[in-house]
């Protein structure tokens, strides 16, 4: 899940447990369509009591798509790949140490599919929680650290990030449209 404070002016949406797949959904840009037109949102959080396929939109995205209509309305959706994003940046969450580590990826352009840490010249990939956090559970020792992360077109990316818990790290780089 992400803060609203990772984009502000995104409008937001919250994603059916299906779609949402534990958290591989969140950060994802969405084009949604309705009856009346389509916005980009971005996925911040899961849905639990949404059926497969439905999606929780913001009032603000709602607004754009329902045509006035209030309550439900049929949308499609798909990804999106927007553009006028800056770089990718990395979220290590409060209390992380060199014992137990949270990296979270914000402002990444498309789905992030894996993120791997490159531990003793091999890369190790870390599992993705529901809260949408990548975890090392017994850490990876002080840092820095490098990780390579995977798009949802096969994409990688390489950053460095520094242990420094509670911290946003701009990294450089961003994935590509499509």
């Amino acid at each position: 899940m992400f803060d609203r404070l990772t984009d502000p002016a995104m409008p937001a949406v919250a994603m059916n447990e299906a779609d949402y797949e534990t958290a591989r959904a969140c950060g994802a840009y969405i084009q949604v369509t309705g009856p009346g037109g389509s916005v980009v949102v971005k996925v911040t959080d899961r849905c639990p009591e949404c059926a497969p396929g439905q999606l929780d939109l913001s009032e603000q995205a709602f607004a754009r798509i329902a045509g006035g209509v209030p309550g439900q309305v049929d949308v499609t959706w798909r990804l999106a790949s927007p553009s006028g994003l800056g770089a990718v940046q990395y979220k290590v969450k409060e209390g992380s140490s060199a014992y137990w580590l949270a990296l979270q990826v914000r402002q990444h352009r498309n789905l992030v599919t894996s993120l791997e840490v490159r531990v003793n010249g091999t890369w190790t990939p870390l599992r993705r929680e529901m809260w949408n956090y990548f975890i090392a559970p017994n850490g990876l020792g002080p840092g820095p650290f490098t990780v390579r992360i995977t798009d949802v077109f096969g994409e990688r990316l390489v950053h460095t990030v520094n242990l420094s818990p509670g911290t946003t790290q701009q990294a450089t780089g961003q994935f590509a449209r499509h």
